[in-house]
């Protein structure tokens, strides 16, 4: 990738190149995720809580055809208020930065070009995974084979419920993606504390994950894309509950998506359409509860994600001491 089209922020190129701790932040939140104005509100509160930890946050974008690592404020407010701005999976960036395109990352895309910089931990809400009727559809998040060869530590609150959980876990224990339960034994539900599903490895502090980041290093060498096998380079997730009292009320959750789910099949929305289409049938039906207990996932993850940041750099692995940030 030519270095004109990835460019890194004066301050996260210096705190990678100082082994300072660095968050990756990805951006579809502020352009796709939230209402305006509140989106801005969210996005620089979450790089406030970024700071707050000891950390520097990376919020990550695709401006004008070329990737940014680290955003100015006019930068957070473009995404926030340009209608025009994309949302750009992994595949997309190639041709966004070809066309010199605008667009938010998701998950996708914002773990590739954070681990391209060297950025080691990465905050978001919610993971794609494998959907409902896969076998009918074979629809399934680019997510998970990203995450499966790129070595990047992931905060997240679980899966977004609104897929097949059970079959996303399966997945991902096939292409050898770890997970960490932290301070519990249970798979999060995103909007929920618990999805039900159980989790094979519980961590209750940041330095914990960061033993785990070590060994994982020590395990299958560092760096994206480069293993051989299942594994050998894969992400390991941290999944993080929201607290039970920010969770979307159980019953009204399992109520409006069966609901959500009935409009989706009797209107015939298929494909990238229907996730879109489920999340904003639950704000609406939830009357903004979804979107709250969403947020407050969110705030979560970032406060560990710093947290985990800092502990990795108090002890540098293999793979930051030997970063080569693009500039």
């Amino acid at each position: 990738m030519p270095e004109t089209t990835v460019v890194l922020s004066e301050e996260v190129r210096e705190a990678l190149t100082a082994h300072r701790p660095v968050v990756a932040l990805e951006s579809t939140i502020i352009a796709h995720g939230l209402p305006r104005p509140r989106n801005l509100a969210v996005a620089e509160e979450l790089e406030a809580l970024v700071r707050e930890g000891g950390a520097v946050p990376a919020t990550i974008a695709v401006l004008d055809g070329v990737a940014r690592i680290g955003l100015d404020k006019s930068g957070l407010e473009r995404l926030a208020t340009d209608p025009g701005v994309r949302k750009l999976g992994h595949r997309d960036l190639a041709p966004a930065l070809a066309t010199g395109a605008s667009g938010a990352t998701t998950v996708s895309a914002t773990a590739f070009l954070a681990a391209r910089a060297g950025i080691r931990v990465f905050a978001t809400g919610g993971l794609g995974g494998v959907h409902r009727e896969w076998a009918h559809t074979q629809d399934e998040s680019a997510d998970l084979r990203l995450l499966a060869r790129t070595r990047i530590t992931v905060v997240c609150a679980g899966v977004k419920s609104i897929l097949d959980v059970p079959a996303t876990l399966q997945r991902l224990e096939t292409l050898g993606v770890g997970i960490l339960g932290y301070g519990t034994g249970h798979f999060p539900g995103f909007y929920l504390t618990s999805s039900g599903e159980t989790v094979d490895w519980t961590v209750r502090s940041p330095q914990e994950v960061a033993a785990v980041m070590r060994a994982q290093d020590a395990l299958g060498g560092s760096g994206s894309g480069s293993g051989s096998g299942a594994g050998a380079e894969a992400a390991l997730i941290v999944a993080n509950p929201v607290p039970e009292a920010e969770q979307l009320d159980p019953e009204v959750h399992d109520r409006v998506l069966a609901e959500a789910l009935d409009a989706c099949r009797e209107r015939g929305i298929t494909g990238q359409a229907v996730t879109p289409f489920l999340l904003e049938y639950l704000m609406r039906h939830t009357g903004g509860a979804s979107l709250e207990a969403n947020i407050a996932a969110v705030r979560g993850n970032v406060r560990l994600a710093a947290r985990i940041a800092a502990a990795a750099s108090a002890a540098p692995t293999a793979a930051a001491a030997a970063a080569d940030p693009v500039r």
